[in-house]
């Protein structure tokens, strides 16, 4: 039998391609802080937040639109990314809770908090937004199944615990951090089946999707 070769390592980047991979990494995390804290901040902030110049932003994006959905992108695939880690587990109910935790410390959500209504939404993303979908039901599903998710949670309710979670920022990331941890699992606590009935209707679908129409003031 022959033996199975290791992949071919990839070429190194070149001196500008390692340089303008570096300018973007610096780029989006300095876009997601200056953005997170005040979405109608000035796309100039972004570059001066990174420490590049303007030009250099503008050559990898164009518009201050094109780095909002690139980073609401990123969010999107992240969480999926989480969910579908998470539909690896083999009891239904850890998976969504360890799918809450990761998604949280992550701080994927705050994305759609923060950002939603300042971009117009590319179609080039909607196979990523039907796989949320898909993975929010079946995470659900999973958990119904195991018998310790309350029969009339649905899967819209998971936006609105991480909703809940993402609303909590103080000027400590660290203590940010502590006191998401200790809301999620106060939710987490409302989510199981022995819980009191929970009042009014669940959410319906599309009930959420005015937050993602454009904003007259962005």
């Amino acid at each position: 039998m022959a033996q199975a070769t290791e992949p071919a390592a990839r070429p190194p980047l070149s001196g500008r391609k390692a340089q303008a991979a570096r300018n973007d990494g610096l780029i989006l995390a300095a876009a997601r802080e200056v953005f997170l804290a005040d979405a109608s901040a000035p796309i100039a902030a972004v570059a001066e937040r990174a420490g590049v110049g303007i030009s250099a932003l503008y050559r990898r994006y164009p518009s201050k639109e094109a780095l909002l959905r690139t980073l609401c992108e990123d969010g999107l695939r992240r969480y999926n990314a989480e969910a579908d880690a998470a539909l690896e587990e083999p009891d239904g109910w850890d998976a969504l809770v360890r799918f809450l935790e990761r998604v949280v410390d992550a701080d994927v959500h705050s994305l759609a908090v923060h950002l939603a209504g300042t971009f117009t939404p590319d179609e080039a993303l909607l196979p990523e937004v039907v796989h949320s979908g898909e993975v929010n039901e079946e995470l659900v599903r999973r958990a119904h199944a195991s018998g310790k998710l309350r029969p009339e949670v649905n899967s819209l309710d998971l936006g609105l615990v991480l909703d809940a979670c993402a609303a909590i920022a103080v000027p400590d990331p660290v203590r940010t951090t502590e006191l998401r941890r200790r809301t999620l699992a106060m939710l987490v606590a409302g989510l199981a089946a022995d819980g009191v009935e929970l009042p009014g209707p669940a959410p319906r679908e599309g009930e959420f999707a005015w937050r993602w129409e454009r904003r007259a003031d962005t």
